[in-house]
């Protein structure tokens, strides 16, 4: 396991490079081109907004968190660093301002106005006629008053603890004076209670076709009155905090890592603020009392809107409206699986991919069910990053170590935000009598794994099944991925040897296939490029297609902008952060850097090297990213099969073709006006469909 030296990790780059975390909001600001794009159905443009709204949240509460504690270390410290981290925390508040600014004009300008257009009308409190105000009264006194919990602030020192990602609403009240105008008197919290009221909006009385839906935060404000009775003029604006949520758990050979796990999951809910977003229209005396009660600075002020936490437009009405969405995909049956009535059996004959969201997620669950069932089946193992909370994956597991097979699955607890979900299922599979393992010391079970062992004639056959996506059959209906269905013993072999490492924990595995952070994977892909390089400077064609989520390592940078000057064409197809940066004369004027944002989520990973004709393809669960080739399990896997290496290339190609959602790094499309020719994610879905042999019917679900 080669590490890098205090060397290597303290020299600046002479290169050119991308900041990290503006590159991350580079890739944000395409969730928001897809909510201003009017090709996009108007209720698929209110999931972006939502999307981009959950993803900055998740930003602040990881990244800009950790650039504040950057901030905090000791200057000698600070130095040892590539870039001041004031500097980078200083250009992301303005690059989030002015994304904020823009995001605000999309929905005021934009959503708003197509909304009406569809006769749907988001009204406030200022909007209601007469007979939505009865109902509006109405509908609080019986729905909404009895989850209401009110908070007066007032001059003591009383501590106010607001919640993580949870929308307050911060009231000044006045008390009518006789013979006076009215003065200040009071202030007051409210949380908004989205959660117990299950969704954050409350559709009105539909009137001659027209459609009414209102904010629960502005039901609320309309009936002030109603919970502060001995007032009669309020002010009222919206606040919300998003807590540091890293974790910070001393990983440890030994001791209970679960009750670790626990432990920071509650400290996680106290976090330290990574910031206050709030209405800028409050005011000041408003915004210093909540200041005071709650212990928040000035430092941690980020001006927002009148309404906070859009990640909620994902629970945005429809109004039984099919055609401001998505024309329904069907789920393609695999042409070749879906005849064959045990997987393990015809996982003898040749090896599969199946294609997610196209095709069917099916097909894995049945594997290890079939698997669980099987008397010859002595043994399944299994790596769970993240799975679904009612997932039918964990089932099948807890299934087979109940039929008394040796199971063995490895949970990985540290999966951020799905780490409650982990443990409850790594109990579950305890209690069955799986034997359970909690990843490596110092290291995060990225890779997606499955190997199953059977009895055949008394000799011991190996199943294998290895993927870009996660156990998780609700994130298989957005996210694209590969996953590969094989008996071949290069490969189950080596998949072996990584359960042996989760087992055992040495690192002297070898693997003749694979390739296995943080074991062999970096220095087999540097030897890949350096292949590509050699045969350039002879002069023989050299090209790599490199398709992943991010591209930051430092040093793997260095090797593409080699390989470019060496004269190896490179193509990315990059969804996130790259910070390299494409068409630098005498640096990187052969690379081509893309990005697909569209309909689901470009989640595979594909590593293609041209060997002068005789091309190798790699499948991973790794980005070329510090933390996936030093500290984290991950696993690239080759296709072998011609077949395969067709299927995979043919989507590659199609992507590499893509004029209507594909950006260039700096976020413009590469299409020409609104005329584009090719859809990359639809192509591929007719591709995959056109794969069914004619009679067959190609589709299993709607979706």
């Amino acid at each position: 396991m080669k590490k890098e030296t205090e060397k290597e990790k303290q020299a600046a780059p002479e290169y050119p490079m991308i900041n990290r975390e503006l590159s991350w909001l580079a890739f944000n600001y395409r969730v928001l081109q897809e909510a201003k794009d009017k090709q996009v159905p108007l209720l698929e443009r209110i999931k972006f907004m939502a999307i981009f709204s959950s993803n900055l949240d998740e930003y602040f509460k990881v990244r800009v968190a950790t650039l504040k504690r950057l901030i905090k270390l000791k200057e000698k410290t600070r130095k040892k660093l590539n870039e001041d981290p004031s500097d980078v925390f200083d250009q992301v508040l303005t690059e989030v301002k002015r994304q904020q600014e823009e995001f605000g004009e999309v929905f005021r300008e934009g959503i708003l106005r197509d909304l009406r257009e569809h006769n749907i009308h988001l009204l406030t409190e200022h909007d209601l006629n007469p007979e939505q105000k009865e109902w509006v009264k109405d509908y609080f006194k019986k729905s909404l008053q009895p989850l209401l919990q009110p908070i007066i602030l007032d001059e003591t020192e009383t501590h106010l603890f607001l919640k993580d990602q949870t929308v307050y609403l911060g009231v000044k009240m006045w008390e009518p004076q006789e013979g006076q105008e009215c003065k200040p008197e009071r202030f007051a919290m409210l949380e908004i209670p989205t959660k117990k009221h299950g969704s954050r909006f409350v559709k009105l009385p539909t009137v001659d076709d027209q459609r009414y839906v209102m904010f629960i935060d502005d039901v609320i404000r309309y009936c002030l009155p109603a919970i502060f009775q001995q007032y009669q003029q309020f002010d009222s604006h919206a606040v919300k905090v998003s807590r540091d949520a890293e974790l910070d758990i001393e990983e440890e050979v030994s001791g209970n890592l679960m009750a670790k796990i626990r432990k920071s999951l509650k400290k996680r809910e106290i976090g330290y603020p990574a910031r206050l977003l709030y209405d800028p229209e409050m005011p000041q005396d408003l915004l210093d009392m909540m200041m005071a009660h709650t212990g928040i600075t000035e430092e941690d002020l980020v001006e927002g809107s009148k309404y906070h936490n859009f990640r909620d437009f994902f629970q945005f009405p429809d109004f039984n409206l099919p055609a401001l969405k998505y024309t329904p995909q069907p789920t393609l049956v695999h042409p070749q699986l879906e005849q064959e009535p045990s997987l393990l059996a015809a996982m003898q004959k040749q090896d599969y991919l199946v294609h997610y969201p196209y095709q069917s997620f099916d097909y894995v669950l049945r594997l290890f069910n079939e698997a669980a069932n099987d008397p010859k089946v002595t043994s399944m193992s299994a790596t769970l990053y993240r799975v679904a909370d009612k997932s039918a994956i964990a089932k099948a597991l807890v299934k087979a170590a109940k039929n008394g097979k040796l199971v063995t699955v490895v949970v990985e607890l540290k999966a951020r935000f799905d780490e409650e979900s982990n443990i409850f299922w790594a109990g579950k599979l305890q209690k069955a009598g799986a034997n359970v393992l909690f990843g490596a010391p110092e290291l995060k079970v990225h890779s997606k794994l499955g190997l199953i062992t059977r009895n055949e004639n008394g000799k011991l056959v190996n199943y294998a099944y290895l993927s870009t996506g996660n156990y998780n059959e609700d994130t298989s209906t957005i996210y694209a991925d590969h996953a590969l269905f094989t008996s071949d013993k290069r490969l189950t072999k080596d998949v072996e040897q990584v359960f042996n490492f989760f087992i055992d924990r040495h690192p002297d595995k070898e693997f003749k296939h694979l390739l296995m952070a943080p074991l062999n994977m970096r220095e087999r892909f540097v030897k890949l490029i350096d292949r590509e390089i050699k045969n350039a400077k002879k002069g023989l064609p050299a090209r790599m297609i490199l398709k992943m989520n991010a591209l930051q390592d430092e040093r793997m940078i260095k090797k593409l902008y080699a390989a470019s000057q060496a004269g190896v064409q490179v193509d990315l197809l990059v969804r996130g952060i790259c910070c390299l940066v494409p068409g630098v004369e005498g640096v990187s004027e052969n690379i081509q850097v893309r990005s697909i944002v569209d309909r689901y989520l470009e989640h595979a990973r594909v590593y293609i090297f041209h060997n002068n004709g005789e091309e190798e393809y790699y499948v991973a669960s790794a980005d070329w990213m510090t933390r996936n080739l030093n500290r984290r399990v991950e696993v690239a896997f080759p296709l072998l099969q011609p077949h395969l290496v067709k299927e995979v290339r043919d989507i590659i190609d199609l992507q590499l073709a893509d004029d209507t959602k594909a950006r260039t790094v700096d976020n413009s499309y590469l299409r020409e006006g609104e005329e584009t020719s090719l859809r990359s994610q639809y192509a591929t879905y007719d591709y995959l469909r056109n794969l069914v042999p004619e009679g067959k019917n190609p589709a299993k679900k709607q979706k």
